[in-house]
């Protein structure tokens, strides 16, 4: 009976069919806590037992020293004018080792973990992302993590202590005019055959595009279809996807135009190859590892999409916040300061709530792996939604500095990480890719308990595995109809819950509930909809939108543990964790919506009825935004715990330093101004003024002392200066400035630089 159900489901194509490439990808990396979410039963005491770590003494120093006098020595206003990152940057960048982060130290390389690696690219973001471009692509993706776990010893000793110094620059030739987020398809094209002196070589015709770093590269790693006409590898003729790597120089090897980047200028362009000839030992790993490319680099972005671009965008996102949180007590307007209006507040706690929790993330990710997993599902949740949260972030601090956002100059403070967030959104497998393909596409078969199992057995005809999952399965089904249907009565009460803050008990609850709805509702889209699924990609959306917003809860919570569940956090955990759910609820409703069929009628009636009425999640309250808001709006321990890992110059020429100066001041100040508004209403000091107008008449008559008053003014004259924008000459504006030409900034000139 099983073998005729198994050649069913095959002739129907009721399962999805899994291509050598699809394999690859699917069996790359590890399950983490997501296999918690699609097995329908997350396990808290588990994930709570993850580990949340805290950089080492080593790496902790290399971010508050060699970092630290990186960030002071850019310029971003100059880099994005010029569109060059100075020589006397870049040779910093090669002499303190920050294109090593990766490589073993026997090599000459930091040796750092994922999380330093993260942090590190985080902290840079937050100034310029050129610069912190020039350090990702050498300790990403590419030549030195290649070669570290693929290459030849050979390999390893030629080319990672040139790697580690700088010597050697690289970039990594994958995306393709015809081959963007399909990667698998790339034509670029590699032949082997035998010179006339003997040797083993491979021929290259390929052309790349948006390779970073390439304009400035010698050394490229390209992703190419090897084939071997006369099997002289003992392999086929078609070989398949291998990383090959040319040195800049080679002929035929063109490379040094440069795309034109939205945003922040970084480095970017096409390479080019017509006949390029190198060794068949350019091969990573060499010819043992022709046709392995596609394995090669599965493999390694199954962690990786975790720590570049999550890093950039959680460190703008810190950035833009904590800037925000500042500007809105500086600025003032109807005699108060902006952050106390409802508006602005209401985008002051989203910013709070959202930045505490994919922060939370990125490190709870990067500890994963740093403790031996590589989750690819989780990955790419990172990858895709802290990039757009980030973007979300920043749009909302846009509107709260408005015009000082809008005004482009050195004293502009968000507008570039506002230009430049559509790039972190389309790289590496862009959004709209990873939220409707990869994240439930690939969880549902690899994290799911049995479903990649039964593929396996239908593909490989083996009707003992078949049964032994396939009956396996139907019991999970089962049994994940009577746990959600339970937990959904009785509002997650039946939930087991570890030992946490009795505050954020209901969360825990919530999210079990959630959690099981998630694996029934995989089950009902895996027997329902099968193979289809591929095709759905608004309705496999919504399913990532579920499983990522449940991540990032979590995240948030195991955050709040590691930390010491300190009291003054519970605001922004409470908005993030109610934001987090009421996500997940408009995504169940979505699929419930538009899931289809006759499951789809059912789910659309009932289960969108049900749902409505004892919903997981609303949306934050006015409340819940205004005490989250003030994590922000108060200069003190739990501001610049927030603010880790940000650039914060102390440099009052930089617009940032001297708005946080400034904030400083009025955050010292606001005692003294409450004395005086209180007299005010009190009617002991005259209306209509505010309190630094009248900080004299207040201290002669006692309501503040003589320090107080002075404070005031000086907070006042700060306030001043710290709201200015940018002006400039014509000569400047149309691009020409020359020697020590300044910015006119509020009617007096200062230094461009």
């Amino acid at each position: 009976m099983f073998g005729l159900i198994m050649k069913t489901m095959k002739a129907q194509k009721i399962l999805p069919s899994i291509s050598d490439t699809e394999r690859q990808a699917l069996e790359a990396g590890s399950v983490w806590i997501d296999g918690d979410f699609f097995r329908g039963n997350p396990d808290f005491k588990k994930m709570l037992a993850e580990p949340y770590s805290l950089l080492p003494p080593e790496e902790q120093a290399f971010l508050d020293g060699p970092v630290e006098e990186l960030l002071r020595m850019t310029d971003r206003f100059e880099i994005g004018r010029t569109k060059r990152i100075p020589d006397e940057v870049i040779d910093f960048v090669k002499r303190e080792g920050f294109m090593s982060f990766l490589i073993p130290k026997q090599y000459g390389g930091k040796q750092f973990s994922t999380l330093g690696v993260s942090t590190i690219l985080s902290k840079l973001n937050t100034w310029n992302s050129a610069v912190a471009t020039l350090v990702t692509i050498p300790n990403s993706l590419g030549a030195a993590e290649l070669i570290i776990h693929y290459g030849t010893q050979q390999q390893k000793d030629e080319y990672l202590p040139k790697l580690a110094s700088g010597e050697y620059t690289p970039c990594f030739g994958l995306t393709e005019p015809t081959a963007g987020s399909d990667a698998a398809s790339i034509k670029a094209e590699g032949r082997v055959f035998r010179d006339t002196d003997g040797t083993l070589k491979i021929r290259l015709n390929f052309r790349k595009r948006y390779i970073t770093l390439a304009p400035i590269a010698n050394l490229a790693t390209l992703a190419c279809k090897l084939s071997d006409p006369d099997n002289l590898l003992g392999k086929g003729e078609q070989i398949g996807i291998t990383c090959v790597m040319i040195h800049k120089g080679t002929p035929g090897f063109v490379s040094g135009d440069h795309h034109d980047p939205i945003g922040d200028p970084f480095y970017n362009g096409p390479l080019y190859g017509k006949d390029v000839i190198v060794p068949v030992d350019n091969i990573i790993g060499g010819a043992e590892y022709a046709g392995k490319g596609w394995l090669q680099l599965m493999q390694q972005l199954a962690g990786g999409r975790a720590i570049s671009l999550p890093a950039g965008a959680v460190g703008n996102a810190k950035a833009a916040a904590i800037a925000t949180g500042a500007y809105s007590m500086v600025r003032q307007q109807f005699g108060i300061p902006i952050g106390r209006m409802e508006g602005v507040e209401e985008r002051i706690g989203r910013m709070a709530g959202l930045a505490y929790m994919i922060e939370a993330a990125r490190i709870y990710g990067c500890s994963a792996i740093d403790n031996g997993e590589h989750p690819p599902v989780t990955s790419g949740v990172l990858k895709a939604y802290t990039t757009r949260i980030s973007q979300e972030i920043i749009i909302d601090g846009m509107d709260v500095f408005s015009g000082a956002g809008v005004m482009q100059g050195p004293n502009n403070i968000l507008g570039m990480a506002y230009k430049s967030a559509p790039v972190g959104i389309t790289v590496e497998g862009a959004n709209i890719l990873t939220r409707t393909l990869m994240i439930f596409g690939q969880g549902a078969t690899r994290c799911h308990p049995y479903a990649l199992n039964v593929v396996n057995a239908v593909q490989n005809d083996d009707v003992k595995a078949f049964r032994k999952n396939l009956v396996g399965w139907i019991f999970h089904f089962i049994a994940g109809i009577f746990r959600a249907g339970l937990r959904g009565l009785t509002r997650g009460i039946t939930v087991s819950v570890p030992d946490v803050e009795p505050a954020t008990r209901k969360f825990y609850r919530r999210i079990g509930w959630a959690g099981a709805r998630f694996g029934l509702m995989t089950d009902l889209a895996m027997f329902s909809i099968g193979g289809k699924l591929k095709v759905r990609g608004k309705l496999t959306g919504r399913y990532s939108d579920a499983l990522a917003w449940m991540i990032l809860g979590v995240s948030a919570l195991r955050r709040f543990e590691a930390e010491g569940r300190r009291k003054e956090d519970l605001p922004m955990v409470d908005y993030a964790l109610t934001h987090a759910l009421h996500q997940v609820q408009e995504a169940y409703l979505g699929i419930y919506d538009n899931f289809g069929g006759v499951v789809g009628w059912f789910l659309r009636v009932f289960g969108g009825f049900w749902l409505r009425l004892n919903p997981l999640g609303r949306a934050p309250n006015d409340e819940q935004s205004r005490r989250a808001a003030l994590c922000l709006q108060n200069s003190g321990e739990q501001f610049q715990r927030l603010g880790y890992a940000v650039f914060q110059p102390l440099d009052e020429s930089k617009a940032l330093g001297r708005l946080l100066k400034t904030f400083r001041l009025v955050s010292a100040a606001h005692p003294a101004a409450e004395k005086i508004i209180r007299a005010q209403k009190a009617r002991k000091l005259p209306r209509g003024y505010l309190p630094a107008d009248i900080a004299d008449e207040a201290a002669k008559a006692g309501i503040v002392t003589i320090a107080d008053a002075e404070l005031l003014k000086q907070a006042l004259k700060a306030r001043l200066e710290a709201i200015e924008v940018d002006e400039f000459k014509p000569e400047q504006y149309f691009g020409v400035v020359k020697g020590d030409g300044g910015l006119q900034l509020g009617g007096e000139d200062r230094a461009a630089a």
